[in-house]
């Protein structure tokens, strides 16, 4: 529980209490005892607090309806259990407590009460989630407007280098074939990045041929040190992911688990449909990190730590990692699915 929310909560009670206070002096003409309504609302702040965590804790995600129908069963539970604790304690202390047949005023101004501090409760918690997601939209757009910025400031500079790679490829006889392909893969990883800076979404597909080429690339650099596989479901081929999204990871991997290694690695690129969208994983056979310090890698790496903020701010959740074995690290995210069927 927040400060905040133990403070709402105190309001509340404070409130309530203060209108109970008058409302039985006006009725009984006397001011009515202090440890009375103490121990009443006492015993009503005892019995909510197992019932909020549930609620707004345990439950938060699940619709209103169901809590709606949640509080229809708890609410009379909750006057019984708050009559057979009060009167005793009453009757204990030797305070004084309605008897009779006005206890049934007892039992409708506690599930009044029940009634209105949980109405509190609940509006207060859709205000704070509806200004939580404001901020969110809120920092996204800044976002995304900065990084609309970058690219028009960076624009020039790629592209002036795709077609010089252009220029050069074309001067390099047709002999040298390996490096005529290399330079054209290259000025394709530039083309690429140019076309993702601008959009938001691109084909899955598109993606892949980028990572594709990127690691064509390194494995030139690498020779048998490097190998790699990419496992796609066809029919997903069309679904629509954030550009750039893959390559940062299977660049880690190559840079931080598989080049310190003489002998080298594997790399392996899984995605699939799954319940919750696309299920993206990627492997390798690398030296692998120190899971305890993983929240290291998010701030010491740029590419991994943009990688799961955007992802985090996209979608609410962002990479995770886990050991491979026999050795190597699997970084695993999933987005939804878009523009698929």
């Amino acid at each position: 529980m927040t400060r905040k929310d133990f403070l709402l909560i105190a309001i509340v009670y404070v409130f309530i209490a203060i209108t109970y206070f008058i409302a039985i002096a006006i009725d009984n003409g006397t001011n009515p005892n202090y440890l009375t309504i103490t121990l009443n609302f006492s015993l009503k702040a005892i019995l909510t607090l197992p019932i909020w965590f549930l609620l707004f804790k345990q439950l938060d995600d699940q619709p209103l309806w169901k809590k709606v129908l949640i509080h229809l069963i708890v609410l009379p539970l909750f006057a019984v259990v708050w009559a057979k604790v009060y009167y005793p304690l009453c009757e204990e202390l030797g305070l004084f407590y309605v008897k009779g047949a006005r206890q049934i005023w007892d039992y409708y101004i506690t599930g009044l009460f029940y009634i209105i501090q949980f109405g509190i409760f609940h509006i207060y918690d859709y205000y704070s989630k509806m200004r939580t997601k404001d901020l969110v939209i809120a920092e996204q757009n800044q976002m995304r407007l900065q990084s609309e910025l970058s690219a028009l400031k960076a624009q020039l500079n790629p592209h002036f280098l795709y077609n010089v790679f252009n220029t050069i490829n074309a001067s390099i006889p047709p002999s040298a074939e390996k490096t005529r392909n290399m330079i054209a893969k290259l000025s394709d990883l530039f083309r690429y990045q140019l076309k993702a800076s601008r959009a938001e979404l691109v084909p899955l597909r598109d993606e892949l041929e980028f990572v594709t080429k990127y690691l064509d690339l390194e494995k030139e650099r690498f020779g048998n040190r490097l190998s790699y596989k990419i496992s796609v479901d066809e029919d997903i081929q069309s679904a629509l992911i954030p550009p750039l999204i893959i390559q940062p990871i299977v660049e880690n991997s190559v840079k931080h688990g598989i080049s310190p290694l003489i002998t080298g690695g594997e790399m392996m690129v899984s995605i699939r449909k799954g319940a919750e969208g696309l299920q993206v994983e990627v492997s390798d056979t690398g030296s692998g990190i120190d899971l305890e310090s993983k929240e290291d890698v998010f701030t010491k790496g740029v590419g991994l730590s943009n990688t799961h903020e955007r992802l985090e701010k996209m979608y609410g959740h962002g990479l995770e990692l886990s050991h491979n074995e026999p050795s190597g690290l699997v970084v695993r995210f999933s987005v939804n699915l878009r523009g698929h069927n």
